[in-house]
């Protein structure tokens, strides 16, 4: 089967959430197919690093961008019904090398990967078609609306809400859409846009992330993520502001390790307090997972699945994650891993393990082994191959084999 490709960021390397999903499908449909990738590049450096991708698929096409332009093209959009996001994502460049390639070739399945690349082609008709939205992002931005001061909230309800519409009408012009958990299928479902819908989880690379049977620091904890993205900055300042006092009340030792790419100033600045070092980018964050007695994913602003929590799990290391967050972890909280809301309750579980190592050996193999049942990337792809399977099915009976 030809399958077109379409994602929002060029997925390779897989080094950071909205490239590891797509990469790994790729990766799984160009085993028995020939997939065909389509993306864009921010920069001739990631443009550089992309070009890696040519061993895992049939061929690829991308379109090089620079932030420049697309922020231009998502102001042009703020008078417009169009959310600003699709400006942010589009290329006509990269619109040209589609148009190009579905004139042509005959292509089997065009998949999507990320709603604001659905605008490529969403008028292609006679081919089946899969949307994935992966996070519903209106909601994303819908959230913010409750952490941002004005005039900035209503500029991200405008966004939210021009979003929700936008999903809505998106979604009509695909055969199926799938989303990336079960409460971010709800969401889907709750449009009752009359498409097919289903969901499959993420997954995670347990052979790279696994333990090394080395020991760690109790009292060592770390965070992971990209320090230029709002959701992780806001969590880590009221962590520190709230959380680490009461942990370094109790254990004056304590570490913790605010580990990710390209931290704004006020991150940074976290690490003049006791204890806390703000390590910005570094070539493997493993290491500093392994170390710590546990990794904390305190966010009080997430969407879908937090590649942070799976990886930490399949490296053996126990998780104190908000409920929000844990929403996307197909895991149990107490059995697996552990969930807080409160300043108060965030120190209880983080004590419960650096104070008990035998609580926290437990987590370790509890959480490596649900990531192994629940969170490969082998039982997602057999989950999408089912997805690709129906959609195959439903667009023959309404089309008609001939299609």
């Amino acid at each position: 089967m030809k399958i077109l490709y379409v994602c929002h960021r060029f997925p390779f390397p897989p080094k950071r959430g909205g490239k590891i999903r797509p990469f790994n499908m790729i990766r799984h449909l160009s085993q028995n197919h020939e997939v065909t990738v389509c993306s864009l590049a921010r920069s001739e450096a990631e443009a550089e690093e992309g070009r890696g991708i040519a061993p895992h698929c049939a061929r690829f096409e991308m379109a090089v961008v620079s932030n420049a332009a697309q922020t231009l093209r998502m102001v042009a959009r703020l008078p417009t019904p169009v959310p600003s996001s699709m400006g942010y994502f589009y290329s006509p460049e990269l619109a040209a090398k589609v148009d190009e390639l579905l004139a042509k070739e005959r292509f089997d399945l065009i998949f999507v990967h990320c709603s604001s690349v659905a605008q490529y082609v969403e008028k292609v008709r006679g081919i089946p078609k899969i949307l994935d939205f992966g996070d519903m992002d209106s909601q994303k931005w819908l959230e913010y609306v409750n952490y941002k001061s004005f005039p900035l909230n209503m500029g991200y309800w405008l966004e939210g809400t021009k979003l929700v519409r936008e999903e809505k009408r998106l979604a009509r012009q695909f055969d199926l859409c799938t989303a990336t958990t079960r409460a971010e299928w709800e969401t889907l479902e709750s449009y009752r846009t009359g498409v097919s819908s289903d969901w499959f989880p993420n997954g995670v690379d347990a052979g790279f992330f696994k333990p090394d049977g080395e020991g760690y620091d109790p009292d060592t904890i770390s965070f992971i993520g990209r320090m230029d993205y709002y959701p992780n900055q806001e969590a880590m300042f009221r962590f520190c502001d709230d959380v680490w006092p009461l942990l370094r009340s109790k254990r004056p030792d304590m570490k913790l390790l605010i580990v990710g790419a390209d931290p704004i100033p006020a991150v940074q600045k976290l690490g003049e307090r006791p204890g806390i070092t703000v390590t910005g980018s570094v070539p493997d964050v493993r290491p500093f997972i392994l170390r710590s007695a546990a990794m904390v994913a305190p966010l009080n602003i997430a969407r879908g699945t937090q590649n942070k929590i799976l990886e930490a799990m399949a490296m053996g290391v126990p998780v104190v994650s908000s409920r929000i967050a844990a929403g996307g972890v197909d895991a149990v909280s107490g059995e697996h891993f552990l969930v807080a809301d409160t300043a108060e309750e965030y120190a209880q579980a983080i004590s419960s393990i650096v104070d008990n190592p035998a609580e926290r050996a437990r987590l370790a193999q509890s959480g490596r082994d649900r990531m192994l049942s629940h969170h490969a990337w082998p039982r997602s792809m057999e989950r999408l191959d089912a997805i690709i399977d129906r959609c195959l099915t439903e667009f023959r009976s309404k089309h008609g084999a001939t299609q």
